[in-house]
């Protein structure tokens, strides 16, 4: 298996994640920015499709694994959204920040007991652009939507997503806690453990 492994996204935050996590097993990612591999559209319904379409585009344009990432929040209250629109909630336009206040305004008459959420993640490892059988593996991560922001590590909506174990928001655990708990840290130790198999 190639040590180079293509990461199809462009979210800077993810592929230090994600390096951070497969650096033990001396695999080197590869942001696809690096090939000039440009962003396809996401025109799944689901986390597994628009994986699958992210994976699939990078893997065929640069001829090296990949693994594509599709994660999202969906809320209770809200009957599953953001759920795959949650990059884009606000808008084409849509920032981390302009998602977060569109989602505590929606959210504002909703009580404490009734703001349950679950953050999804999809990981999918496609060997080469035309592979049949990819490995796809996914993680969830429960908690609240908080009425305020609090914390400043993380990205996305971490800072309104209140863990209960650890009695503070996403974005105030430190990355390696984030990594422990975090639905993309489940979803990529089921992935590594299938890497482990394929390097031998």
């Amino acid at each position: 298996m190639s040590k180079k492994i293509v990461l199809a996204t462009g979210n800077k935050g993810k592929v230090k994640e994600l390096a951070r996590m497969l650096s033990g097993l001396g695999i080197e990612v590869l942001p696809q920015s690096e090939f000039d591999v440009a962003e396809v559209a996401e025109t799944g319904s689901t986390f597994v499709e628009n994986a699958i379409i992210k994976a699939r585009h990078a893997a065929k344009q640069t001829g090296l694994p990949a693994i594509a990432d599709d994660s999202g929040l969906a809320v209770n209250a809200l009957g599953g959204e953001p759920g795959v629109y949650s990059a884009r909630y606000s808008g084409d336009q849509a920032t981390d920040k302009s998602n977060i206040t569109k989602l505590l305004s929606v959210m504002a008459d909703v009580p404490k007991a009734k703001r349950q959420a679950k953050f999804l993640c999809v990981l999918v490892y496609m060997r080469h652009g035309d592979d049949p059988t990819p490995i796809i593996c996914q993680g969830e991560w429960c908690g609240e939507i908080t009425t305020e922001q609090q914390g400043k590590n993380g990205f996305g909506y971490d800072p309104v997503f209140w863990v209960k174990e650890q009695n503070c928001s996403s974005a105030q655990l430190s990355p390696e806690q984030k990594n422990a708990f975090s639905h993309r840290g489940k979803a990529l130790k089921l992935l590594l453990a299938q890497l482990q198999k394929q390097i031998g």
